[in-house]
């Protein structure tokens, strides 16, 4: 395999174990501040990744690094989890909402990091846009101007990228995502209870992902446009 491809591969699949051990540390921390220590309990308050590989090794490597090498170093998904207390939930339906967007704010606030360093090393010459004439990837938002710069843009522009995907996807409101979860709060407090009811049964999530996988290209592609845009304005 290309040594190229490889590195490429490693830098991904860094981010992404770190992007979403964030997200589920979102999860898990919101949870804990709002009365469930149910994540709290099994260690998924820590921006360790061990603990969140051990609930999902299969969403956190296996399918990650199958998705990276079919892709052909294109893109790299997955999934993981942080467990909580349905009767909590159910008692609260607003506080887990709260819950519910907190893994997709820690998204949002690594693309802002994300973007703000790569706007930084630009502006110190470390970093510099790529030629407009030659078609850019969502891993060289911008390029190094050699060594240890090239490795640190490639891996920004991966963060920044792969965040403004999971946050834009995981707030789409069907389940089993984010956005589902949060409905509760603009719903009626009387429809809360039938809602969650409903939407709780597992062929609703299956449903869900199949309908949010195939409505994310219309969601997607214009969000990034758009970030990338004010990355670059």
């Amino acid at each position: 395999m290309d040594p190229q491809l490889l590195a490429l591969g490693l830098v991904w699949f860094v981010v992404f174990v770190f992007s979403t051990t964030c997200h589920e540390a979102g999860h898990a921390w919101a949870a804990l501040k709002l009365g469930d220590p149910t994540a709290y309990l099994g260690g998924q308050v820590s921006l360790n990744p061990i603990p969140h590989v051990q609930r999902e090794p299969f969403g956190m490597v296996l399918v990650p690094l199958l998705s990276f090498g079919l892709s052909g170093g294109g893109w790299m998904f997955g999934w993981a989890s942080a467990p909580f207390d349905p009767h909590w939930a159910a008692r609260y339906p607003r506080r887990s909402a709260w819950m519910a967007l907190a893994g997709p704010a820690a998204n949002l606030v690594l693309v802002v990091l994300a973007g703000l360093a790569l706007r930084i090393g630009f502006a110190a010459e470390l970093f510099a846009v790529p030629d407009p004439a030659q078609k850019f990837g969502l891993d060289s938002l911008f390029v190094g101007t050699g060594g240890a710069t090239d490795a640190l843009a490639t891996a920004l522009s991966v963060a920044f990228t792969l965040n403004v995907v999971l946050f834009v996807f995981n707030l789409i409101p069907l389940p089993p995502l984010d956005g589902s979860g949060a409905l509760p709060l603009v719903l009626p407090a009387s429809w809360v209870a039938r809602y969650r009811e409903w939407f709780s049964h597992p062929a609703m999530g299956f449903l869900g992902l199949i309908v949010a996988w195939r409505v994310s290209g219309f969601v997607l592609l214009p969000a990034l446009r758009f970030a990338i845009g004010l990355l670059h304005s």
